[in-house]
C-alpha cells in the first residue's frame, strides 16, 4: 500500500504524535487508499466521488454517543478526518466528555458543544450523524432515536442486543431512508476484501468450512458491592431502556458486557467481526441449525457470559461456520489472536488479526501471502486500526453525500449480528436451535422465543 511506511511511523507514534501530523496521516492515508479502491476493492469509492467527498465546504457534521474508550477514538478519528467536524459530544460520565472534548478541540481547532444527553444533541438540525459508541444496550434504541430525528447513524457492533432490535433497526432504515453503517470496520480493510474476493472467485476452491476466533486475558471482575452512584455519572440514563438494576462498584465502565441485562458476551464484543467474515466469505445469510458449547469456566465472579464458548452453525447450501472465543486464556490460534481461517475443495485461505491473508494449498504449502501494511493491535479495545478504520469512515460518508454502497449497512450488519446472538441463544437454553433459512426465526422453542426480544424500562421501550 502507498504511504505504508509513513503509517507505520504514525501509528506506532500514538498520542506522541501532534495534532497537524495526525491530520495530515488522515490526508495521505486516505489519497494512497483510494487508490486501492478503483480498481473494485472496495465498493462506493470512485475517483470521482472522491473527489467530492474531499470539498472544502462540504463537512459531515456529526455528534458522538458515549465517548469513554472506544467512543474517544472514534471521536479522535471522526475529527481527524478533512471533510468532517464533530459537533456535540454527550455522555453520562462528565469526566469522558470533559476528556474528549479536550481531544477533539485539540485536533479540529473547534470545540465541540457538551450535551450530556445525546436526545438533546439530536435536536440540533445542523448535525448530520450520530455517531453511537455506548453500551451494547443502547446501540438499537439510540439508533431508532437518531434516525426518527433525521440523523444518519455509524454505529458500533453490536448492532443490537437482542434479534427483535436488529429487525427493528432494519425496519427503521427502510422506513425512514436514513444511512445507517455498523462498525464493522474490516469490511473496509484493502487485504481483507481482496481476501474474500479471492475466496469468491475459486482461490481455493468450493468454500464448505470456516473456522473463526478471539483470544484475550482478561482477569476476574471481582464480586461488586452496591455503592452509591458517583457523582460523575448519570446512571439513570446509562441504564435507559435497560431494566433498573442497583449500582454496583465493578459495572462501569467496561464489565457490563458480561452482564446479560447491557450486555452480551465475547460472542457479540468480538465475535461479530469474525462472524460477519465468515458469512461473508461463504456468501450466506441466515443458519438452519445452531449450537452452542461453554460456561464460565476461568473465575467465580459476578461475569455471567462465557468466557470460553464455541458457537456451530450450518447452513442450507451445505456449508458450516464456526466461532471459538476464549475470554481468559490469552494462547493463539493459527499465531493469531483473533482470525479466520476458510477451508475448500482446493485449499484454504487466513485471515489474521490484522490486514493481511495467507492461501495455503492442500498439502499445507503456502501458495500466497498478502502481508500487513498497517501496525495492529487487536487486542487494544480502544483503538486497534486508527488508519484502516478511516477507510470505513470515509465509506459512511460516501453513503451520506452521494448514496454509495455501504460496506457494512445495517441489514448485513443484522445478519452477522443475529449469528452471534444465536449462539448465545443457544448456549442459555441448553438447546440445538433449529432455524428458518428464510428470516433466522428459531422454530418450536418456547424457551429460546423468551431470549429473541428483551424486557424493557418502562416508557423506555423503542418503537420503529
Amino acid at each position: 500500500m502507498q504511504n505504508s511506511d509513513h503509517t507505520k511511523r504514525i501509528v506506532q507514534s500514538g498520542n506522541e504524535a501532534t495534532a497537524d501530523n495526525r491530520r495530515d496521516f488522515i490526508k495521505k492515508t486516505l489519497a494512497g487508499s483510494a487508490l486501492l479502491t478503483f480498481g473494485g476493492i472496495l465498493p462506493g469509492f470512485t475517483p470521482k466521488s472522491y473527489a467530492r467527498i474531499l470539498g472544502a465546504n462540504e463537512k459531515v457534521k456529526v455528534g458522538m454517543m458515549g465517548v469513554n474508550s472506544r467512543g474517544l477514538a472514534l471521536a479522535s478519528n471522526y475529527a481527524l478526518q478533512p471533510n468532517c467536524e464533530v459537533v456535540s459530544i454527550s455522555d453520562v460520565d462528565s469526566r469522558a466528555a470533559e476528556k474528549c472534548i479536550a481531544t477533539v478541540n485539540d485536533i479540529q481547532k473547534s470545540k465541540p458543544a457538551n450535551t450530556p444527553d445525546f436526545r438533546k444533541a439530536l435536536e440540533n438540525k445542523d448535525m448530520d450523524a450520530l455517531v453511537i459508541a455506548a453500551p451494547d444496550h443502547w446501540h438499537a434504541p439510540a439508533a431508532i432515536l437518531a434516525s426518527k430525528a433525521g440523523k444518519h447513524v455509524y454505529l458500533e457492533k453490536p448492532c443490537s442486543h437482542n434479534p427483535a432490535e436488529g429487525e427493528m433497526l432494519v425496519a427503521v432504515a427502510k422506513k425512514y431512508k436514513n444511512v445507517i453503517q455498523m462498525g464493522n470496520q474490516r469490511r473496509s480493510w484493502p487485504n481483507v476484501a481482496a481476501a474474500i474476493k479471492e475466496v469468491h472467485s475459486g482461490a481455493i476452491g468450493r468454500p464448505y468450512f470456516v473456522k473463526g476466533w478471539y483470544t484475550n486475558n482478561r482477569a476476574s471482575i471481582g464480586i461488586g458491592k452496591e455503592v452509591a452512584v458517583p457523582s460523575w455519572l448519570d446512571f439513570e440514563l446509562w441504564q435507559g431502556p435497560a431494566p433498573r438494576r442497583p449500582y454496583k462498584d465493578n459495572i462501569v465502565h467496561y464489565n457490563w458486557h458480561w452482564l446479560w441485562n447491557w450486555g452480551t458476551g465475547e460472542a457479540l464484543n468480538n465475535g461479530t467481526h469474525m462472524l460477519d467474515l465468515m458469512r461473508w466469505g461463504l456468501q450466506v445469510d441466515f443458519p438452519t441449525r445452531v449450537t452452542s458449547a461453554g460456561g464460565r469456566y476461568r473465575y467465580k465472579d459476578d461475569w455471567e457470559a462465557p468466557d470460553t464458548q464455541v458457537i456451530n452453525l450450518e447452513f442450507d447450501n451445505n456449508t458450516a461456520m464456526t466461532w471459538e472465543g476464549r475470554s481468559c486464556n490469552g494462547r493463539t490460534i493459527e499465531g493469531s489472536s483473533v482470525g479466520v481461517i476458510f477451508y475448500g475443495d482446493t485449499g484454504s485461505l487466513q485471515i489474521g488479526e490484522g490486514n493481511t491473508y495467507k492461501v495455503y494449498d492442500l498439502e499445507n504449502k503456502l501458495v500466497k501471502e498478502v502481508k500487513n501494511d498497517f501496525v495492529i493491535d487487536p487486542r487494544n479495545k480502544m483503538n486497534p486500526s486508527q488508519g484502516l478504520d478511516a477507510l470505513h469512515i470515509q465509506n459512511f460518508f460516501e453513503g451520506i453525500k452521494n448514496g454509495a454502497t455501504l460496506n457494512a449497512e445495517i441489514v448485513g450488519g443484522h445478519k452477522s449480528t443475529l449469528l452471534a446472538q444465536l449462539g448465545n441463544i443457544a448456549i442459555r437454553t441448553g438447546e440445538t436451535l433449529h432455524i428458518d433459512p428464510s428470516n433466522g426465526h428459531i422454530k418450536n422453542s418456547k424457551e429460546a422465543a423468551k431470549l429473541w426480544k428483551r424486557e424493557y424500562e418502562k416508557g423506555w421501550e423503542p418503537t420503529v
